[in-house]
């Protein structure tokens, strides 16, 4: 994946983390509905809000990366399959949903192959358990998010992708540990229950929500993603005139670039 840095500021370290937005036909036939998770208070990062699934690649992961970069001759590199890869894992961990995964796959063998990652800790175990390999075709890369300018606890370079259950008909559960709730709702319905208070969004899901809110399907999401070079956004903030802005590139993609600072929520 291509990516292209917003300034040349030089940055804190970022912490390398996935995450991905999982699709899925609206069982009542209407927009097409996004998996949201309210991350547990207790957490120092993003406590209380509602995200994607994802978090940080492991070492794990990048070792898994490398292999499965050698296997596709060159069209993923091993950082960028990494990524994928924790994506992936991340999802079957916090809501059992096995995602970018072929293989036997099944409701009993997902909810058994998710028990057996939070014992490993690593998705590789667990692939050789169920005879699984990684199918990297079901995800799309859709953003990148690196907010090194911002006063945060923890600074997460942080790429987002798509995914399509298809079907409505999937149960999904909470972690336990992470998270509190999981729900699917559409990209607008997420950001109206922003605006009654119901969750609170920090500002890169709000932006990727309103972005997210553009489309119709899936496949038009997809497209977008596909058409436009993923960049690296970092935010900047704007003086404007005494009302500083937070603000973000133009050509990324996104309908919404600016928000104002004092309303801004942070991780």
């Amino acid at each position: 994946m291509s990516s292209e840095s917003e300034t040349k500021n030089a940055a804190p370290e970022g912490i390398p983390a996935a995450t991905i937005i999982i699709y899925r036909d609206c069982p009542d036939g209407g927009a097409p509905q996004i998996l949201i998770t309210v991350r547990s208070r207790n957490m120092a990062f993003a406590g209380g809000m509602a995200v994607f699934p994802g978090g940080r690649v492991d070492p794990a992961d990048f070792a898994l990366g490398e292999t499965v970069a050698a296997q596709t001759a060159g069209s993923i590199d091993a950082d960028e399959a990494a990524h994928q890869i924790a994506a992936i894992r991340e999802t079957l961990e916090e809501t059992g949903l096995a995602l970018g995964l072929s293989g036997d796959i099944n409701a009993d063998n997902a909810a058994k192959a998710r028990a057996m990652l939070e014992e490993k800790n690593e998705i590789a175990p667990v692939l050789d358990a169920f005879g699984w390999s990684i199918d990297l075709a079901q995800i799309t890369p859709f953003a990148r998010w690196y907010p090194k300018n911002e006063n945060l606890s923890r600074v997460y370079d942080t790429r987002f992708y798509l995914a399509n259950l298809g079907t409505g008909e999937v149960d999904v559960s909470i972690d336990n540990s992470e998270n509190t709730r999981l729900f699917w709702t559409s990209a607008q319905g997420a950001l109206d229950a922003a605006e009654t208070g119901e969750i609170k969004l920090i500002f890169p899901t709000r932006r990727n929500l309103e972005r997210l809110a553009m489309f119709d399907s899936f496949e038009a999401a997809r497209a977008q993603a596909e058409a436009i070079p993923v960049k690296t956004i970092v935010p900047q903030i704007d003086p404007n005139g005494g009302n500083p802005m937070l603000t973000i590139m133009k050509d990324a993609g996104y309908p919404v670039t600016a928000e104002l600072l004092e309303s801004v929520a942070r991780g």
